[in-house]
């Protein structure tokens, strides 16, 4: 099973800020389908089958800076070696529509990654990072702030260049995966 998890805030008022780009990329790739409440570990979740592979999408509902305890709860019910989680986060020190793949890496400032590794006790998870850009403003209302359309279409275009990554992501070995997306 694989365990892919986007990071975001769950209330409205969120909705395509910059700090929510884990919740739109699943939005993005599970093709707008509804996802389900799990009240039991306050996430919402969509579940799907890729070649023969369970694959389980979740969107927590505590937080950013608290997701680690729902992560670490859905990774113990379900038995899931952390190679096989996948966490999708904003990252202000890339450039608007720029990703990259990491894995056993630090936090890197990010609240909700922080949590995380400290919630499973481990770095050794697969994270997909993507670039928001940063501006002179205080970080807090930045990440929080909406993109416009012009970054919204950025934000698209890089989407529908992943449209694969998913499937890759079941299939490929971690090292394949990142030396297919992190090339330059």
């Amino acid at each position: 099973m694989k365990l892919v998890v986007g990071l975001g805030n769950p209330d409205k008022k969120y909705r395509n800020t910059r700090h929510n780009i884990g919740f739109m990329f699943l939005d993005y790739i599970t093709d707008g389908v509804e996802f389900s409440l799990n009240n039991k570990f306050n996430a919402l979740e969509y579940e799907m089958t890729i070649d023969n592979e369970k694959v389980l999408f979740i969107k927590p509902l505590s937080y950013m800076n608290l997701s680690g305890e729902v992560v670490k709860e859905y990774v113990n019910y379900y038995k899931v070696d952390l190679e096989n989680l996948l966490v999708i986060q904003d990252d202000l020190d890339m450039d608007l529509g720029k990703y990259k793949l990491l894995y056993n890496h630090g936090d890197g400032g990010h609240n909700g990654i922080k949590d995380i590794i400290s919630k499973v006790n481990s770095k050794k998870f697969l994270r997909l990072k993507y670039g928001i850009s940063k501006a002179d403003i205080a970080t807090k209302d930045y990440v929080l702030g909406k993109f416009n359309k012009v970054e919204l279409n950025i934000i698209y275009e890089t989407f529908d260049k992943m449209t694969e990554f998913i499937k890759d992501f079941v299939n490929l070995n971690m090292d394949l995966l990142m030396n297919k997306y992190n090339r330059r």
